[in-house]
């Protein structure tokens, strides 16, 4: 069975991963990159996502969409994590390529009208796209699929607050609209993400299989894995953004908890995703909240053989 899928990505070095996870997926049929901004300014993160697309040699649309949040002033980036050319500061080709004139929920529509129930959207950045395009098409939960977002940290910590996690909190209102529609949404945050790290021997092994995309992710990686080691013995590396592209491939090696819903919007929960697991209360502030699914585990090891076997192919 072949996935379609829209690819909503802020470029950024483990998006990088898991756009060429993607591509090299023969399950996995990619209508084309939509960007936004998040690990770094939405120029760069569209100028990066083409370079991503011509280095594997692809002919798919690319679209640069919001470039801010929908509430409050610009974000300031995560450069500290990806560098300041959002790939770990290696040196990187001019891109040759021109962006799609569409915007990103522009494009997303467009092809969720073209394709009808057929589409699976993506999201490993801020949600500003997705929540557009449900502003421009309100039926766009009938039009596609599903929706698969790296983001949130249901039962865990977040990552840039006690609880929230970088995505979400990015665009925290984006994130209420999105997670309030009336579509099927699986979540992919910390609870999973931060649980599988990888050693440095794991990028090393990707080069080996694939000298082109494989070498562009173990080159940026450095920098990423600079960040993530500090404060602990081992020297690792977190490729958050390629879970939800493994589970609609291989859904048997990831666990699933279904709750109810609320993405915080005030000074304090700002993008915090709190999940109440079904029947487990009764008080109406919950179980008339929208129910998504939370992915809680997953074997490690399959899924790091997975990535291994995609890349060699």
């Amino acid at each position: 069975m072949t996935h379609k899928i829209i690819l909503d990505t802020d470029p950024g070095i483990d998006d990088a991963m898991a756009i060429f996870f993607a591509f090299q997926s023969p399950d996995i049929e990619v209508l084309g990159l939509t960007t936004v901004f998040g690990n770094v300014p939405v120029d760069m993160a569209a100028q990066n996502a083409l370079r991503l697309v011509e280095l594997a040699g692809k002919d798919i649309p690319v679209t640069k969409g919001v470039a801010m949040p929908w509430v409050g002033p610009e974000s300031t980036y995560a450069h500290f994590v990806h560098g300041n050319n959002g790939f770990g500061d290696i040196d990187v080709a001019p891109v040759k390529s021109q962006l799609d004139p569409r915007s990103s929920a522009q494009f997303i529509v467009d092809m969720a009208r073209q394709y009808p129930g057929e589409i699976t959207l993506v999201a490993i950045g801020p949600l500003g796209n997705l929540a557009l395009a449900l502003r421009l098409e309100p039926e766009l939960p009938k039009l596609v699929k599903g929706v698969s977002i790296m983001g949130g940290a249901a039962f865990v910590r977040g990552n840039v607050t006690p609880l929230a996690e970088a995505n979400i909190w990015n665009d925290a209102h984006a994130a209420e609209i999105v997670f309030a529609a009336d579509w099927d949404l699986t979540m992919f945050g910390l609870d999973v993400t931060n649980a599988v790290p990888f050693k440095p021997e794991f990028v090393d092994i990707l080069a080996e299989k694939n000298a082109k995309l494989g070498s562009f992710v173990q080159a940026s990686a450095q920098f990423y894995m600079d960040f993530y080691s500090q404060n602990r013995e081992d020297r690792v590396c977190f490729f958050h953004d390629a879970f939800p592209i493994a589970h609609l491939r291989h859904p048997e090696l990831f666990a699933l908890t279904e709750g109810h819903v609320r993405v915080g919007t005030g000074p304090l929960d700002r993008g915090q995703t709190a999940v109440a697991p079904k029947g487990t209360t009764p008080s109406p502030l919950w179980t008339e909240a929208n129910t998504i699914k939370v992915a809680t585990k997953v074997d490690h090891a399959r899924l790091e053989q997975l990535f291994i076997d995609t890349y060699a192919l």
